[in-house]
């Protein structure tokens, strides 16, 4: 440990006058060999060694007279030097120029005077001790000490970052830092919820990636710095932000205990940018882990206070991802891009990620995936319950905020499709006509409108035909309620007093999503109008109330025709969902499911134990065709313990699989110790041996819908059914109904009993 206590005063009131005209350096003087000349020679000669440093470099003085003082603590030297008021690469360069030629001077001097110690070698470091009004000086001092101290030690493993280093400060002084933004998407209907801000160095740089700019930010103790610069550069950069939306700053969990951390520089400059705390969110990044969480709880929460949200970054790869998730309670987790790449393929990657979906949910935190670049990666993660996306399949990062791409919204849009229905309701049903004023038209028209139409509680502000904002009744005869609010806005026109960034969606956007992007508002914009156009021009407005209304009905036709037990569809929406597969013409698979024995399993352990059986399949139904089936795909319940899958899976037999496998290990539970054997008889008159529930699985392919009828899949399933449940344990049989019967008839292939599976 330094002692800054045995600075004298003189040095303080020199170093803080100098300071005040420019930059002071600092350079720390190291006699790497010390220990082998004292080894060789002992202690007495090491000490006559250090003396005479300390005399050179005091005849030095007069070569540099910038060299305010020097001081020798234990075997260190440490030289205080001016620089006045020159840019930070600048002094910097200076200041490693003096060091150099002082290091060279007095190797030399050793060399000739000091004989005994010729093999002396010496090694140096340098910082920039810069005026804090948050610091007190000799904090400042002794931050400053212990960068030199690392800088003397890397200056011999790696020379070239003494140059990167310089470099950087040239970059901190001038602000070279900009910032790009990528979009974050909703995955319930394709809506960009909000940019991440990532920042960039020059382009031409081996300083133009962030890591390397945070990383030398770390070793130069400029990390916040580094971090106050590039957030200001990353709200001030940012243009056209919607007010729903939200902006994504980084920040390194470092960051969250330096003592000149503070929110109010933030919120001053959203406030420049007509941003407010409820359009960030901090997403604290995880590439180090936090040492002390009850310091960074506060500050957090000290932020959550005025409205910023909080956002843990490379969950899944970083050092303590669960232990932040659960000191935090953050509102978004970010899964890191190592669990994401290539999802579709890897099962382990995809039941991680289930239970990162499972526990968020559990937490009321929204799931976040990066570094999505495919299509399937995309589909998969919807099936999975992920709420947000972001990768370079949905949207590349830009200095501009550009929209998400037609491709991923075409996936989005057609993954989330509500199954056993030709498509999601979108807002465009029920979007109604709107009163409108043109942007020039005075605030006078308006208000006579409202005074004289006390049913009319909003108008949407257009040029043409294209909207530009919303005027709210209330709001208005709020602003004209003031003092001088009349004599102020009276004759002005409309557009000043309306709200310009109202929530505006497009037609087809689907009406769960846009229920979700209207509550997500700030409070004072809950009940406002949503904006509704088509190709750009003005469609309508959809109130909240007519929202809600129109969400519970769906709902409630749901409820109305699902089963009562496990909440999937019933028998309506198959027989729907079957006809407009065969209409549709493409190849599909149907998988018919049923509980083998479940008559036993109810008698022997109760009726609510035989829904839970129930209630478990079904869940097991619908993890395996998320994880090994396609996004349109659709599970229903037929009645009692049978199941239905219509799926588009190219491999339909590896989403039976999944199905025999889940249900193997999710049933044990269910038995009060262990499974209680029995003998039985089976629904053909035959006596079974039976140990444990297990499940028959029924496939179908049909490859040419157009060949195939409603009534052809089911005759050609019970076949299936049969010899599935001919045997021992869960089973799965398959056909294929691909011919034409010369009489106009649908002709099924012979079923193919697959591999069975033996109950535990």
């Amino acid at each position: 440990m330094i002692h800054l206590a045995s600075l004298q005063v003189r040095l303080l009131q020199t170093i803080a006058s100098r300071l005040s005209k420019g930059a002071v350096g600092l350079i720390y003087l190291d006699v790497a060999t010390l220990e082998r000349i004292e080894g060789r020679h002992g202690r007495a000669c090491a000490e006559e060694l250090l003396l005479f440093v300390r005399r050179r470099i005091d005849e030095l003085r007069a070569t540099f007279p910038n060299v305010l003082d020097q001081k020798r603590i234990g075997d260190d030297f440490f030289l205080y030097v001016a620089l006045g008021d020159v840019p930070a690469h600048l002094a910097y360069a200076e200041l490693e120029r003096i060091a150099e030629a002082l290091r060279a001077d007095l190797e030399e001097a050793v060399r000739r005077d000091r004989p005994e110690a010729a093999e002396a070698r010496l090694d140096f470091g340098c910082a920039l001790l810069r005026e804090s009004e948050e610091r007190e000086l000799e904090a400042v001092m002794y931050t400053a000490m212990k960068q030199a101290i690392r800088h003397a030690r890397e200056r011999t493993v790696d020379p070239e970052r003494i140059t990167h280093m310089q470099e950087f400060y040239s970059i901190l002084e001038s602000r070279h830092v900009a910032s790009v933004y990528q979009p974050i998407v909703s995955m319930e209907g394709g809506e960009v919820f909000g940019y991440e801000a990532l920042s960039r160095g020059p382009a031409a740089s081996p300083l133009h990636s962030p890591v390397k700019l945070f990383e030398l930010a770390e070793r130069a103790d400029k990390l916040y710095a580094l971090d106050k610069l590039t957030r200001e550069q990353a709200i001030l950069g940012i243009d056209g932000l919607a007010r729903h939306q939200r902006i994504f700053l980084n920040i390194p969990a470092q960051i969250l205990h330096d003592p000149d951390f503070s929110p109010g520089q933030t919120l001053a400059l959203l406030q420049r940018r007509g941003l407010t705390p409820n359009n960030v969110v901090l997403e604290i990044t995880e590439r180090s882990s936090i040492e002390d969480f009850s310091t960074a709880k506060k500050v957090i929460d000290h932020y959550r206070s005025q409205g910023y949200r909080i956002a843990i970054d490379d969950a899944g790869a970083g050092y303590s991802s669960l232990q932040a998730i659960a000191e935090i309670q953050p509102d978004y987790i970010k899964v890191d891009r190592s669990l994401v790449q290539g999802i579709h393929r890897d099962k382990v990657k995809e039941y991680i990620l289930e239970t990162f979906v499972w526990f968020a949910k559990r937490l009321n935190i929204k799931v976040i995936a990066e570094g999505i670049e495919e299509a399937e990666e995309l589909e998969k993660l919807i099936r999975l319950g992920v709420h947000y996306a972001q990768g370079y399949f949905l949207g590349r990062p830009d200095a501009t905020l550009k929209p998400v791409t037609p491709e991923a919204k075409a996936t989005i849009y057609a993954a989330t499709r509500l199954a056993g229905t030709a498509g999601l309701r979108t807002v465009g049903d029920v979007a109604a006509t709107a009163k409108t004023f043109q942007a020039d038209d005075p605030v006078s028209f308006a208000a006579t409108y409202f005074r004289d139409h006390p049913d009319q509680f909003g108008a949407v502000v257009v040029e043409g035909s294209r909207p530009v904002g919303l005027l709210m009744r209330d709001e208005l005869f709020r602003k004209l309620s003031v003092q001088y609010g009349i004599s102020l806005f009276w004759s002005k026109p409309v557009k000043v007093v309306a709200d310009l960034s109202p929530l505006t969606v497009d037609a087809d956007t689907p009406l769960e999503t846009v229920s979700s992007l209207a509550t997500m508002r700030e409070s004072g914009k809950l009940y406002d109008l949503v904006v509704v156009t088509e190709r750009g021009e003005l469609a309508g407005v959809v109130t909240v109330r007519d929202i809600l209304e129109h969400m519970t009905s769906i709902r409630m036709e749901h409820a109305r025709v699902a089963n009562p037990l496990t909440g999937l569809p019933g028998n309506v929406q198959i027989q729907r969902e079957l006809q407009r597969r065969v209409l549709d013409g493409e190849p599909f698979s149907v998988l018919y499911v049923d509980i083998d024995f479940f008559k036993w399993f109810n008698d022997l352990y109760g009726f609510q134990r035989g829904d839970e059986a129930i209630q478990l399949t079904a869940d097991v139904i619908r993890r395996s065709v998320a994880v090994c089936g396609r996004p349109r795909d659709f599970v229903g319940h037929i009645g009692g313990d049978d199941f239905i899958v219509i799926t588009g899976a190219d491999a339909p037999e590896t989403v039976a699989e999944e199905i025999i496998r889940r249900f193997r290990l999710g049933i044990d539970a269910f038995y009060d110790g262990q499974p209680q054997g029995t003998t039985v008889q089976d629904r053909y008159g035959r006596t079974r041996d039976v140990e444990a529930l297990s499940v028959s699985i029924a496939l179908v392919r049909v490859e040419d819908p157009s060949r195939a009828s409603a009534d052809a899949i089911s005759r050609t399933a019970a076949d299936c059914k049969r010899q599935a449940k001919a045997k021992d344990g869960s089973a799965v049989a398959s056909a294929a109904i691909a011919a034409m019967h010369p009489l106009g008839l649908t002709e099924p292939s012979a079923p193919q009993g697959g591999s069975a599976a033996a109950a535990p």
